[in-house]
C-alpha cells in the first residue's frame, strides 16, 4: 500500500478518455488495482478515480499527465494512497460527532491527521487534551465574528489544513470564510427532512409524528444548509419514542453520516459537480 497511489480527474466528456489515461499508466508499467468512472450526461463532464501501483515515486508521470491535462482540459491530482490529509474539527457544545471522529482517527478507521480542534465554547478542551490535540477556544459574538474567523483562517494556514469539519459547530460561517475554503468545509446537518430546520429538529419531528429521522453531510457554501450533499442516512422511529430517544438516535445517525463523508473525502472519492457531488463509495 505504501507504493500505491490514487489518481483523480475530471474533464469535459468525450470518447476515449479511459483508454488514453490508462494507456499512460500502462506505458509506465503501472498496474491498475481499481477504477471507477462516471459521465454526467447533463453537464457533459467526466469523472474518474484510479487506484494504481506500485511506484516509489510518481515524478515520472508529471510530464505526460501535464500534457494530457492540456489536451483534455483536465483537472487531476495524484497522491499516495497512504497520504493523511490534515483536518481541523470545529465544534460547539454537542460533542458526539467530535468524539466519534477522534475515536475513529485514533483507531485508524479514518486515514487523517487532526492537528487541532476549534470551538466557540470551552467544554471539550479536556477531550482534546486526552487525545493530545491542540484546542483553540475562540468565542464569537456578532461584533467579533470577523476577527474570530480571521483567526480561524490563520490557524488553517499555520497548520496546513486541507479540510475543515463542522462537527455540530452551531455558528453560521460568513461568505468570506466559505469562499476562502470553498470545497474544503464539510458540515453535518442535523436533519434529513428539510422541513425541520433550526434549534430543535428532533422535537419538531416528534411533534409531527415522523417515522424516519436522519442526517445530511454536505459541503458548506454561503447558502445556509444548501451545499452539495455528500451522504445522507436515516433511522426508523415510531410513536413510542420520546424526544430524548429521538435525539439519541439522531446523534448516532449524525456521527455515522459525518464519519462516512470524511472517510470518503479523505480517500479521494468525492468530487464536486456543480451543485451536486459524485461519490465513488
Amino acid at each position: 500500500m505504501t507504493k500505491d497511489h490514487i489518481l483523480t480527474l475530471s474533464c469535459p466528456d468525450k470518447p476515449g478518455i479511459i483508454h488514453t489515461v490508462t494507456g499512460v499508466l500502462a506505458k509506465h508499467n503501472l498496474n491498475i488495482l481499481d477504477l471507477q468512472q462516471f459521465s454526467d450526461p447533463e453537464l457533459q463532464k467526466f469523472f474518474m478515480r484510479v487506484h494504481f501501483g506500485h511506484a516509489d515515486s510518481t515524478e515520472h508521470l508529471a510530464q505526460p499527465f501535464s500534457e494530457l491535462a492540456s489536451d483534455l482540459k483536465m483537472d487531476y491530482d495524484i497522491v499516495p494512497k497512504a497520504h493523511k490529509p490534515r483536518v481541523m474539527i470545529m465544534v460547539s457544545k454537542m460533542g458526539h460527532c467530535l468524539n466519534d471522529l477522534l475515536f475513529r482517527q485514533k483507531t485508524s478507521q479514518l486515514n487523517i491527521e487532526i492537528p487541532l480542534i476549534v470551538s466557540n465554547h470551552a467544554e471539550f478542551e479536556s477531550l482534546a487534551k486526552s487525545y493530545e490535540i491542540d484546542f483553540h477556544h475562540l468565542p464569537v459574538t456578532k461584533d467579533t465574528k470577523a476577527d474570530q474567523e480571521g483567526r480561524i483562517l490563520d490557524l488553517v494556514k499555520q497548520n496546513n489544513i486541507d479540510l475543515i469539519v463542522l462537527a455540530r459547530y452551531m455558528q453560521v460561517l460568513s461568505p468570506k470564510l466559505c469562499e476562502a475554503m470553498s470545497g474544503k468545509i464539510i458540515n453535518i446537518h442535523h436533519s434529513f427532512l428539510p422541513s425541520f430546520k433550526g434549534a430543535k429538529p428532533y422535537h419538531q419531528a416528534y411533534d409531527r409524528g415522523v417515522k424516519i429521522i436522519g442526517a445530511t453531510a454536505h459541503f458548506v457554501t454561503a447558502d445556509l444548509d444548501e451545499g452539495p450533499i455528500i451522504e445522507q442516512r436515516i433511522a426508523r422511529v415510531d410513536h413510542s419514542m420520546s424526544p430524548k430517544e429521538l435525539v439519541d438516535e439522531g446523534s448516532n445517525v449524525e456521527s455515522q453520516t459525518l464519519a462516512a463523508a470524511v472517510k470518503w473525502w479523505s480517500e479521494k472519492r468525492v468530487f464536486l459537480n456543480g451543485s451536486k457531488t459524485v461519490v465513488f463509495n
